[in-house]
């Protein structure tokens, strides 16, 4: 019997939180897009992670999600960053074979430079 779209979600972010890996990549389809394994590794030794859900929005057909999450994740170092985050799943066979996530982080390197300097402009030509 293979799981609903919203008890992969739900499961998936219940093991991340408990740092289960094992749990985590079960719910992740062999051939899947995205395995957080690599990473998660990583960080998972100097973070706590936590998400609240606050939309959820299935497809009709139930293999698609969008998810809408409080994030707050605290790092070992004292930085306890609190943001919005998207996930978009999608599911074949019972089994995440996609998750991507999407954060509100600004552009980097040089489109950011001048992106920071665009606002600041604005923000003096204001006062």
């Amino acid at each position: 019997m293979s799981l609903s779209l919203h008890t992969l979600v739900i499961r998936t972010f219940v093991s991340v939180e408990a740092k289960d890996l094992d749990g985590t990549m079960s719910l992740f389809a062999e051939d899947g897009g995205h395995h957080p394994k690599d990473s998660w590794r990583r960080s998972a030794a100097s973070h706590s992670f936590g998400y609240m859900t606050v939309n959820y929005l299935e497809s009709a057909d139930g293999q698609c999600a969008a998810v809408e999450t409080a994030t707050h994740h605290v790092v070992t170092t004292g930085i306890n960053p609190n943001f919005p985050q998207m996930f978009v799943f999608e599911v074949a066979d019972g089994r995440i074979k996609r998750m991507q996530a999407y954060a509100p982080y600004g552009a980097h390197g040089l489109m950011g430079f001048f992106l920071f300097l665009s606002r600041l402009t604005t923000l003096w030509r204001r006062t």
